[in-house]
């Protein structure tokens, strides 16, 4: 008999689980307490608990309920329905996301409504969603900033008409920027995987009061997943799997994390590896795109072979791994400690720009062989948290990282026996404490101190590939030579009214730069560069809801960047028939920056948002023709080239317009639109104004979106607007073989569009695949100032498993 009542005991167990329904975040996965659960009468009412959890008995299986949350969208289902679904609903956040948390502008959690600067965040579901094949793609596919790539392993971006050293990246809180960021393309950005990353919230416009140099056209922070806890003190092991494919280029990724946690620690370890084939352009768009010839090395030496498939871009293929591991100790709830060790390298890659630019005399090619040797970054970081119980603060971050760089440059000229290569490494230290203090009456404050040490190792070989001769070289960078800053900083926020608040801050930073310039290869007209220099930065700006469905914000700063050691000592060839030479005579660049923004909600269905900014740049560093120990040519690299240097030599203004709008036409359907407009000019010592370098062409997107318990699909369309020759900078006009040719036979940048669909489906509540068609129309495109042609139509699948 014993028998039968545990027998009944256990299917009551049983059905009792069974009542039990999840209601969960449909983006993040989280759980949603206090969710109100009732039927048409509201006769039956139940509200979900703290893990979003409710009883569902009172109910009845085909009876109609609703579930209701102030911060999402109404849902109705039935119990029937969700049974079906593994006892689980997840509900959409309201279109109107005033409560959203972000933490870039002060480094603490802030109400993103009361932030008067644009701020963009995205978080890991929509990077599942758009399967980027690196976080340079991850930055593009937000329609709202401009990815520049010299090739297939780069990724460079622009905001607000500046790139490179004028943009910061931050990753965890630590800044990637180091003082060989170069006023050319960067391609550190590919460093960050972008599998590891939780949110990334991109700042447009100054961010140097909490951020320091570099931050003038806006700051990138990625913010990588963390440890999970377990619950209680049983052992949490959770973790994914995932496998992409890339048609254009023969991608095959595999990524891998897992996560075992228990109630005060916990540890992730995440791996991916990446294989990139030759990527291959579209059918429809400029001949003088196609890859008709490319060098190859025979044992009778180089020789130039036609390419059997133009559409080909031979040597643009390249591997890369990264593998990150964290650890998270919480002895209570105070303390949290945090350590992270992240490490990535890429194989050697070819920079195509440099593979595609003709001879001298126009029958071939230059080079024989350009590539970067492995872009190798690591990272090791420990942040210690305390919250609450300071006399003065309410919160507490310490952090210490240290960073190590690695990259080299190989070329070698069209039937020359020797390959030039330059190595550089940089170890860099960065030391952050960062304090909140929450409130004094209606007024917060933030407030931090930041030093950092970076240290360039640089030095020069020269190999005779026939004979394997080496023979030290000139390096591109003073070896030995360092980089120092030390600033703090305070920043305050200020609830004036219920619907308006203030923000102001300001920052003062020193900056120390030390090289030693050996005259072995050079006759320097000096033996050191020692520079310091000081700048003050500050910023104020209002939010204000004159109604609770129209904001208004208003935000003035400045920004500045101190000179590197890219800027003080650099010798390269910057382009045909130039060289650049160190100038130690530099002082910062400061931007001052003014923008107005608007947003406007209707009913929750459609908000349109819009923003206009104007920087101006002044003492901009900038390069130009230059006298070298009185002569303005040299000879380098075996020809006369024309001496330039890195000068405060400019002025340079840039203003746009930004659009954004997100309309949610049911349930299942909504649309959203991006138009990005900048123009930028800059000012020449003689009063004459030329285009700005980095002013990206207007750029925009348009999606069509549908989605429902389990799928999501995307329909859109990419557009870029046209570059005439008139309106590129004098640095791009000179590269004709990047560009298309207009009647005129002059270089310019054609307008473009693609059209694209992509999708997700959860196949079971563990296994997810994405299915892509991008650029379904086969356009042959290049973006601005890109030396590597846009993929073709490009079939992307991927399958991810979580355990």
């Amino acid at each position: 008999m014993y028998k039968f009542f545990l027998g009944i005991w256990f299917l009551m167990a049983y059905i009792g689980n069974a009542q039990q329904i999840s209601v969960l975040d449909g983006d993040s996965g989280e759980a949603i307490s206090n969710v109100a659960v009732f039927n048409k009468d509201k006769s039956k009412i139940a509200l979900s608990d703290f893990d979003g959890r409710f009883n569902a008995s009172i109910f009845s299986n085909t009876e109609r309920i609703t579930l209701r949350h102030i911060g999402y969208e109404e849902f109705k289902t039935t119990k029937q329905q969700i049974q079906r679904q593994g006892n689980k609903v997840y509900l959409s956040m309201k279109a109107q996301q005033l409560d959203e948390v972000v933490m870039s502008v002060s480094k603490w959690e802030q109400q993103k409504k009361d932030i008067p600067n644009k701020i963009i965040s995205i978080d890991a579901k929509s990077i599942s969603f758009t399967a980027p094949q690196t976080s340079a793609d991850l930055l593009q596919n937000s329609g709202k900033v401009f990815v520049q790539k010299s090739q297939l392993g780069g990724g460079s971006p622009m905001i607000r008409g500046f790139a490179t050293n004028r943009l910061l990246l931050s990753v965890d809180g630590v800044r990637m920027n180091n003082a060989i960021f170069r006023g050319g393309n960067i391609q550190n950005v590919i460093s960050i995987d972008p599998f590891t990353v939780k949110n990334t919230e991109i700042i447009f416009g100054p961010g140097s009061v909490i951020y320091g140099s570099d931050a003038i056209g806006g700051v990138m922070n990625f913010y990588t997943k963390k440890p999970e806890l377990s619950e209680n003190d049983s052992l949490l092991v959770i973790g994914n799997g995932n496998y992409r494919f890339s048609s254009a280029n023969n991608e095959n990724t595999v990524h891998a994390n897992i996560n075992v946690g228990k109630k005060k620690w916990a540890s992730l370890t995440s791996v991916t590896y990446n294989n990139f084939q030759n990527l291959k352009m579209g059918s429809h768009g400029p001949m003088e795109y196609l890859r008709n010839s490319y060098v190859s090395l025979t044992n009778e030496g180089d020789v130039l072979v036609d390419n059997e498939s133009p559409k080909r871009q031979v040597s643009t293929g390249y591997d890369q791994m990264n593998v990150m591991q964290k650890i998270l100790f919480k002895p209570n709830a105070k303390w949290n400690l945090n350590l992270g060790a992240y490490f990535s390298e890429t194989s050697d890659y070819s920079r195509y720009d440099r593979l595609i630019r003709p001879s001298s005399n126009g029958e071939g090619l230059r080079s024989a062989q350009w590539y970067y040797g492995p872009q190798k970054w690591f990272m090791a970081n420990a942040q210690v948290l305390r919250k609450g119980g300071g006399k003065i603060y309410d919160g507490l971050k310490f952090g210490l990282a240290f960073q190590q760089f690695k990259e080299s440059r190989h070329n070698r000229d069209f039937q020359d026996d020797v390959l030039n290569s330059t190595q550089e490494k940089v170890n860099a230290l960065n030391v952050n404490i960062d304090l909140e203090n929450k409130k004094i009456g209606a007024f917060k404050t933030y407030y931090g101190a930041e030093y950092i040490y970076n240290k360039v190792g640089s030095y020069g070989l020269d190999r005779n590939i026939v004979t394997n001769e080496e023979v030290a070289s000139a390096s591109r960078y003073p070896d030995g030579s360092t980089w120092q800053s030390l600033a703090g900083y305070i920043n305050g926020e200020y609830k004036a009214k219920p619907n308006l608040t203030l923000m102001s801050g300001l920052r003062y930073s020193h900056v120390w730069v030390h090289a030693d310039f050996e005259d072995t290869f050079y006759d320097f007209p000096f033996q050191k560069a020692d520079l310091s220099t000081g700048a003050l930065t500050g910023s104020l700006g209002l939010s204000w809801f004159p109604k609770s469905n129209l904001q208004i914000t208003w935000n003035g700063s400045t920004g500045f960047r101190a000179p590197n050691i890219d800027d003080v000592g650099k010798i390269f060839d910057s382009e045909p028939g130039s060289v650049v030479v160190p100038n130690p005579d530099l002082e910062p660049e400061y931007a001052y920056n003014i923008e107005l923004g608007v947003r406007r909600n209707i009913n929750d269905k459609v908000i349109l948002k819009g923003t206009a900014y104007y920087t101006y740049l002044v003492d901009a560093l900038v390069r130009r023709d230059f006298n070298y120990n009185g002569v303005s040519q040299i000879e380098y690299g075996g020809e006369l080239s024309n001496v330039q240097a890195i000068q405060n030599a400019a002025k340079a203004f840039v203003y746009g317009l930004e659009f954004g709008l997100e309309a949610y036409l049911t349930e299942q359907w909504s649309l959203t639109s991006n138009l990005t407009f900048t123009q930028g000019i800059e000012e020449e010592e003689d009063g004459t104004e030329t285009p700005a370098r980095h002013a990206a062409p207007t750029f925009g997107d348009l999606h069509i979106l549908w989605k429902n318990q389990r799928v999501m699909a995307d329909l859109y369309v990419n557009y870029n607007g046209e570059i005439a020759n008139d309106d590129l900078s004098m640095s791009e006009r000179s590269k004709e073989y990047i560009y298309a040719i207009d009647a005129n036979g002059n270089p310019y940048a054609p307008s473009w569009y693609t059209l694209n669909f992509r999708s997700q489906f959860d196949i079971t509540a563990r296994v997810k695949a994405t299915a892509s068609l991008e650029n379904i129309t086969d356009q042959r495109y290049r973006s601005y100032s890109s030396g590597i042609v846009a993929p073709g139509r490009n079939v992307i699948l991927g399958l991810g498993y979580s355990f």
